[in-house]
């Protein structure tokens, strides 16, 4: 069992400290953090640390991931994931334009592209927002 401290900052979002162990977790508490950071084994936090940290939020004394803020952050993923495609077919669309070739699979592709970032608004759970890709 590994305790860290945990406390919602100044930007409403949730803090983790990992103690290193050269002094209890209990004085790094008083030392080191606000009056209401609390002390919980790290196995009660989020699966999900690394994919939605960001969307974490201190309810109650735990830490639950917010979908609505996960749905951001799967948008960013996904568009950051499609820019060079959506690049790359850019070139496509010019060259056919400049040797008169058909368009219309590239134009469709693009809108695929354009579109992919819908499918996250009626994702409901943690492991549809990690799933989602182009």
């Amino acid at each position: 069992m590994t305790q860290i401290i945990i406390y919602k900052n100044d930007n409403g979002n949730v803090s983790v400290i990992a103690p290193t162990g050269e002094i209890s977790i209990e004085e790094v508490l008083v030392k080191d953090c606000p009056n209401h950071a609390i002390i919980v084994d790290s196995l009660e936090l989020p699966e999900e640390h690394n994919c939605f940290f960001n969307a974490w939020e201190l309810v109650d004394g735990k830490v639950i991931v917010n979908i609505n803020k996960a749905k951001d952050i799967t948008k960013d993923r996904l568009r950051q994931e499609r820019e060079p495609l959506l690049l790359a077919q850019d070139v496509a669309f010019q060259r056919a334009l400049e040797s008169n070739a058909d368009t219309s699979a590239i134009v469709a592709e693009k809108q695929r592209l354009r579109n992919i970032t819908n499918q996250v608004d009626t994702m409901t759970t943690v492991e549809e927002l990690k799933g989602a890709s182009l």
